[in-house]
Order: C-alpha cells, then sequence, then structure tokens
C-alpha cells in the first residue's frame, strides 16, 4: 500500500442523499456515479442497498456500469443488510461491503440497548459474514467522536482480526475539534500499525468538518469520506473539493501525499450535483461558489490583473472553471461549432442522441437570445442528459391570468403518440397548471418543494426550474428538471420530468420484481 496515498471515498450518493430535499432518482444516481469516476474518486458509497428497492436498483445498476472506482454498498451490522449489499455490488469490477455499528455510551446504551460486549461480538459476525461476500470489508465505530479510546481499541482488534481492511473513525455529529480529533486519530493510527487503513467520516455541525478531516490526514488517516459540495445530514459533511484542493495546494503542510482526484472535474462534478439535486452551493462556497474566484474589491482587481497569485491561491482552470471562450455561438452557428464548444466545455461523453436533441434546443433558444453564453450550453447538455424516459412529453402550454382574474392553463402532451389536451383554472398559474397535467395524465402529484435560478444574467436569461413532487404516499419524492427562457414553461417541463422519474422508477421496479419471482 502506497501510504501517501490518501483514498478518496465519496458518499454524495448516500450520505449527500440524505439532505433534506437531495433524493435523487436511480438515472440522476448513474449520472452522478459516473461523473465521480471521471472526477478520479477511488470508492463510491453507492446506497444503502438494503433501505429500499430503489436503493438496491441503483447500486446494483451503478455496479454494472462504473469500472474505474469500487462500489460500496452501506448496511448495518445486521444479516440481511449485508446480504442485500452483497447482491447489489456484486457485478462491480471492483467492490467493497461498509457496515456499522453504534460504539459511544450514549448510543449504546439508549440506541441500541446494548453491552460493550454485545456490540463487539455483533461487530465481528457482521466482518466476517459480509468477508464471505467480498475481499474488501470496510467497518465504522459509529459515533467514534464521542467513544472511548480504550474500547474502540477492542472493537478495532476484534474487526482487523475478522477481516476487516479500512476502519472508519466517524465524528458523526460534528463534535470533535481538529486538535481533538487528530488527536484520536494518532492514538488509532499508531494502534492499527498498518494492519487496516484508518479512516474519517466527519460531519459539519460546528462547520469544523474540512478542519478536522484535514487534522486526521496529518495524523495518519489515509481515506477520507466526503461529499460534492459538502452535502449530507444535517450541516452536511466534509466537502471533496475543499479536502482534496487543501492537499493539493498546500503541499508544503502536507508534505508528500496526494489524492487521484482529476481536479479539473471538480466544477463540472459540482454543477451536476447541483443541478440534479436542486440545492446550489452557496455563493461564498469554498471552491465550487459563484463567488470563489470573483474579484470586486478595486484593490483586489488591480492585484490580480498585475499577477494572479496576488490574491487567488489557485487558479479557476486547476478546478475545471473555464471563462467564456471567444467562439460565440449564435443562431447562425453550426452544429460543427456546437459540438466543439461542448467538447471545450469537458462533456466528451455526450452521445450522439443527445447531441442532436441539445443542439436542436441551442438553435430555439438562439432564435431568442442575442448571444448563447457557456454556461447556457452546460446547462442545455445537463438538462438533456437528464431527461431521457420521455413517457409523457409537454408540446404545448398557453396560460392567462392578470391581478383581478382567474387563472387559467390550457396543456398539450404527448403520450404514446397522441397528443392530449385540456384546460383547467387554479389559484395561480402554476397551479393552473399543474391540476391540468394531473388530469391529462391521471396521476395527481404533491409538489414539496419549487425553485427557480437564473442559469445567466440578463432579461433574457434561461430559467432553471427544479421541481421536487410526490405522486404516490408510498414511493419517495422524485425531483423534475426545466429549462426555458420562459420560466412557466420551465415550471411546466420540470412538473412532467418529475412523473417521468416516478414513472419510469416504478416500471424498472415493477420488471425487476418479476425477474426475482
Amino acid at each position: 500500500m502506497d501510504n501517501n496515498k490518501i483514498v478518496v471515498f465519496d458518499t454524495t450518493l448516500r450520505d449527500g442523499e440524505q439532505s433534506p430535499g437531495c433524493s435523487m432518482n436511480t438515472e440522476e444516481k448513474i449520472k452522478v456515479a459516473k461523473q465521480l469516476e471521471k472526477l478520479g474518486v477511488d470508492v463510491i458509497e453507492a446506497g444503502f442497498a438494503a433501505a429500499s428497492p430503489g436503493d438496491f436498483d441503483a447500486v446494483s445498476r451503478i455496479a454494472e456500469q462504473v469500472e474505474k472506482s469500487s462500489i460500496c454498498s452501506l448496511s448495518r451490522a445486521v444479516e440481511n443488510d449485508i446480504k442485500q449489499a452483497a447482491l447489489a455490488v456484486q457485478k462491480a469490477k471492483m467492490h467493497r461491503i461498509h457496515t456499522f455499528i453504534a460504539t459511544s455510551p450514549i448510543h449504546m446504551k439508549y440506541k441500541l440497548k446494548m453491552s460493550e460486549e454485545e456490540v463487539i461480538k455483533r461487530a465481528v459476525y457482521a466482518v466476517e459474514y459480509a468477508r464471505t461476500f467480498v475481499d474488501d470489508v470496510e467497518f465504522s465505530l459509529e459515533d467514534a467522536g464521542r467513544s472511548e479510546i480504550s474500547f474502540m481499541k477492542e472493537v478495532m482488534d476484534a474487526v482487523i482480526a475478522a477481516g476487516a481492511t479500512t476502519i472508519n473513525l466517524p465524528d458523526t455529529v460534528g463534535y470533535r475539534l481538529p486538535t481533538e480529533l487528530g488527536a484520536m486519530v494518532k492514538e488509532l493510527s499508531d494502534f492499527a500499525a498498518n494492519r487496516a487503513i484508518i479512516s474519517v467520516h466527519n460531519h459539519n455541525d460546528l462547520g469544523l468538518a474540512t478542519a478536522n478531516t484535514l487534522a486526521a490526514v496529518t495524523n495518519g488517516a489515509r481515506q477520507i469520506e466526503v461529499t460534492m459540495n459538502g452535502l449530507g445530514e444535517r450541516a452536511g459533511n466534509s466537502a471533496l473539493e475543499e479536502s482534496v484542493m487543501a492537499i493539493k495546494t498546500r503541499r508544503d503542510a502536507f508534505k508528500d501525499l496526494y489524492t487521484s482526484i482529476n481536479t479539473k472535474e471538480i466544477y463540472a462534478t459540482s454543477r451536476l450535483v447541483a443541478t440534479i439535486t436542486g440545492v446550489e452551493p452557496q455563493q461564498n462556497k469554498a471552491i465550487v461558489g459563484k463567488n470563489a474566484f470573483a474579484h470586486e474589491s478595486g484593490i483586489h482587481q488591480d492585484g490580480v490583473l498585475k499577477h494572479q497569485e496576488t490574491y487567488e491561491i489557485m487558479r479557476p482552470e486547476d478546478v475545471g472553471v473555464i471563462k467564456d471562450s471567444t467562439l460565440i455561438l449564435g443562431k447562425h452557428s453550426g452544429r460543427a461549432a456546437f459540438k466543439d464548444k461542448i467538447t471545450n466545455l469537458g462533456f466528451d461523453t455526450v452521445t450522439s442522441e443527445e447531441l442532436n436533441s441539445a443542439f436542436e434546443k441551442f438553435k430555439i433558444l438562439a432564435d431568442k437570445k442575442k448571444e448563447v453564453t457557456d454556461d447556457d450550453i452546460r446547462m442545455l447538455i445537463t438538462d438533456e442528459s437528464l431527461n431521457q424516459d420521455k413517457i409523457y412529453e409537454l408540446v404545448g402550454l398557453q396560460i392567462s391570468d392578470c391581478s383581478n382574474g382567474v387563472p387559467t392553463a390550457a396543456v398539450s402532451i404527448k403520450h404514446n403518440d397522441e397528443i392530449l389536451t385540456d384546460a383547467n383554472i387554479g389559484n395561480g398559474t402554476m397551479d393552473a397548471i399543474f391540476k391540468t397535467i394531473d388530469r391529462l395524465t391521471g396521476y395527481s402529484g404533491e409538489l414539496q418543494s419549487y425553485n427557480v435560478i437564473s442559469v445567466t444574467e440578463g432579461k433574457d436569461a434561461l430559467a432553471k426550474v427544479t421541481t421536487r413532487v410526490v405522486f404516490d404516499e408510498s414511493s419517495p419524492s422524485f425531483v423534475g428538471h426545466g429549462l426555458s427562457v420562459d420560466t412557466m414553461l420551465a415550471t411546466a417541463n420540470a412538473y412532467v420530468s418529475a412523473l417521468n422519474s416516478y414513472l419510469s422508477q416504478k416500471e424498472r421496479l415493477a420488471k425487476n420484481s418479476e425477474h426475482q419471482v
């Protein structure tokens, strides 16, 4: 084992998805997983296979399609969980089972209601059972940040002897200070004495997740568990982009330590995750925020113009932030120029079908905008790749409203090569649109969240709409995406997109059930 390499374990698809409002469907998870593979992530925690049929489906399909990253599923220290995890990852070229049990006094007493001896016994059994399926087993001591060092050593000895290859020490509630966590990792890393890789998983409840992760690395941890944009339960997790760029930028402090991350893919990955989840990083977010490389102060602008390093410790290009190129696209631009543009923007895996569809949308957009920016192009390509299952397709929308009138929407939808048209009134324009779509399709949705952002600046900016809709009380919510210079048209498309995601997953799970029978 290269003792200088930091293994990057990304849990965006598992812990990141647990952020309120960040759930993804299977197709969206596959898109993110493929981008994480392109980013150079060593281990992708693709989900919690035993949690639901949808999670199992996502993990197993990612395992089939990702080749360069190890695919991992989380499981409790329970036999059925471990078996489901094993079945889900079995087709991956490289796979791992990640099992865990709590080791802090408060968790053992109130949550598990188990003694220390019972916890050790359960942990050993879980690792031994997981090893019957895979060679790579990770064991987590949940709430390690509040666990007793002496007991953790007992657990570590037992699970390493049982076959665990990675020992993860989560600061589950983000409680520890960097000096405290560093000291804990140092003692337990020395105790492990190269018998297993020491890993950390830090939460951001006190805003210290990345600081704690870096403190752990300097004290012997050789795996970091992170998420894109710092997504995760409550205040989130240590952000991949922050930890990775800190290690790369501060080589003087981290000596010969390195990761295998292709940092030029960081921005593209961040944008994809934000687009899919509908959760944008705050503008001043380190590395990937809109203002991360913006300089408004006159003094700063003057300094950067004279010498970039006066106020920039990283180059925007190092993380894939590319300023708008000199090739400006407009309504007279051809397919070759469009293809060249998207290739330069990093979309080199776009299918011919996606390219053709995106080009048609580009031509429509170019008729409405004088200049189409790089951000517009990025959003067109991303939006096209997220909307492949068009069971229902919006083909027409007409709305009517005034301050003292009744909001009305007329909608035309294509389904099975048939055009369906209807109209309805509502409490507002959006309500009228949604009620009409519900009546046309026969599916009634409950809107849980609605988000609209401007892709670029100006009156003719593209509106990116993200909806989260529940169509069935027994199913999770589904995210839909819409893109248009007309916000209401983007809204209608986003609602239909969420319905398509729901129906696609429902159909896929039904087929899986038939195969299992």
